[in-house]
C-alpha cells in the first residue's frame, strides 16, 4: 500500500492515527445513536401495544395513541441533538462558543416567537390535562373536526367537508371535546298545539325504545330516551326537549336515526308535526263576539285589494 503523504505532500508531519481514532469515534458515536433512535421506536411500540391491550375503553386507547405519537417525536428530538453536539466535540469544535451563541440567540428569538414558545408550552399543558386525543371530536380555536394528529406545536383537524385545519397550539383558549367519555344526542321535537302532549311522550319513549333493541344501535346508545319537558312555545309548535346518552362520536347516527323513526312513529299515531302558519281571527272583546271578517271571492283567481269587480 503506498505512502499517504507521497500521494498527498500535505499531510506530511500529520498524525493520522489520531484522525483515524476521532473517525472511528465519530462512527461509533453515529452507530450508537442509530441503535438509540431503533430501541427508542421499539420500545415505544411496545408500550403502545401494552397500553393498548390494557386499555379498558376508546378513551384510553386515544390517549394513548396521541401521548406515544408525541413522546417518539421528543425522543428523537433529543438524540439528534445530543449527536451533533457529541460529534462536533469529536472532531475538534468547542461546542461551548455554540453552547454560548445559542444562548444569546435563543434570547434574541424568544422576543421575536414568543408566540412558538407559547405554542410548545400550551400543547404541553393540553397533553398533560388530557384534553385533547388522536380521534376526538373537537372544537376549537373556532374550528370543528375530527382530530387526525396532535404534537406540542400544532392540532391538526379535519371536518365534516373534508377541509383540513392546521391550528397552532397557542391559538386554543378554549376546547370543547364533543368525545370524552360519552355524548348526548340532544333533539327539539316540535308538535301541534291540539296534541296531547302525554301522549307524544309516550309514542317518544316507545319509538326509542324499539330502537334500543334494535342490533344495529344496541351497542351505541348507553341509556334511555330522556325527555326534558317542553322547551317553548313557538309560533307553530310545540317543542319538546329531550336526549339520548350514546357512546363518543355516535350521537349524530343516533339522532338521525331515532328523528327518522319518530317520523314514521308520528304519521302512525296521526300527530302532527307543524309547519309554519298563521291563523288570524278577529278577536272576542268583554261585550261579545267580534264580527267576521269580509271576505269575497270572485272567480277562479284572488283580486287585488281596491280592484272593482268588472275589472
Amino acid at each position: 500500500m503506498p505512502d499517504l503523504t507521497t500521494l498527498f505532500p500535505r499531510l506530511a508531519g500529520v498524525d493520522l492515527a489520531q484522525y483515524g481514532d476521532k473517525i472511528l469515534a465519530v462512527g461509533f458515536i453515529l452507530l450508537l445513536a442509530s441503535v438509540l433512535h431503533f430501541v427508542n421506536r421499539r420500545l415505544i411500540r411496545l408500550f403502545k401495544r401494552f397500553a393498548l391491550r390494557n386499555s379498558s375503553s376508546a378513551e384510553d386507547q386515544r390517549r394513548v395513541e396521541t401521548l406515544s405519537r408525541v413522546f417518539r417525536y421528543v425522543a428523537s428530538v433529543v438524540i439528534v441533538v445530543v449527536t451533533t453536539m457529541t460529534v462536533l466535540s469529536q472532531v475538534g469544535i468547542s461546542i461551548a462558543p455554540i453552547l454560548g451563541a445559542a444562548g444569546v440567540i435563543g434570547v434574541a428569538i424568544g422576543f421575536g416567537a414568543q408566540s412558538l414558545v407559547k405554542d410548545f408550552f400550551t400543547g404541553f399543558v393540553i397533553l398533560l390535562g388530557n384534553q385533547i386525543r388522536q380521534g376526538d371530536a373537537v372544537t376549537i380555536a373556532g374550528k370543528t373536526g375530527v382530530v387526525e394528529s396532535v404534537t406540542l406545536r400544532i392540532v391538526r383537524l379535519r371536518g365534516v367537508d373534508g377541509n383540513v385545519h392546521f391550528v397552532p397550539t397557542g391559538m386554543i383558549d378554549t376546547v370543547t371535546n364533543m368525545s370524552m367519555e360519552f355524548s348526548y344526542a340532544l333533539m327539539d321535537i316540535g308538535v301541534a298545539y291540539r296534541e296531547d302532549v302525554d301522549e307524544v311522550y309516550e309514542v317518544m319513549r316507545a319509538t326509542a325504545a324499539q330502537m334500543r333493541e334494535d342490533s344495529e344501535f344496541a351497542a351505541r346508545i348507553i341509556d334511555d330516551l330522556d325527555i326534558m319537558g317542553v322547551d317553548q312555545w313557538a309560533d307553530s309548535a310545540v317543542v319538546i326537549r329531550c336526549r339520548i346518552k350514546t357512546v363518543p362520536l355516535d350521537q349524530l347516527k343516533v339522532r338521525r336515526e331515532y328523528m327518522r323513526r319518530l317520523k314514521a312513529a308520528f304519521d302512525a299515531h296521526g300527530i302532527e308535526i307543524p309547519f309554519p302558519h298563521v291563523t288570524v281571527y278577529a278577536g272576542q272583546p268583554r261585550s261579545g263576539r267580534a264580527p267576521a271578517f269580509p271576505l269575497e271571492i270572485e272567480g277562479a283567481t284572488a283580486r287585488p285589494s281596491g280592484t272593482p269587480p268588472g275589472d
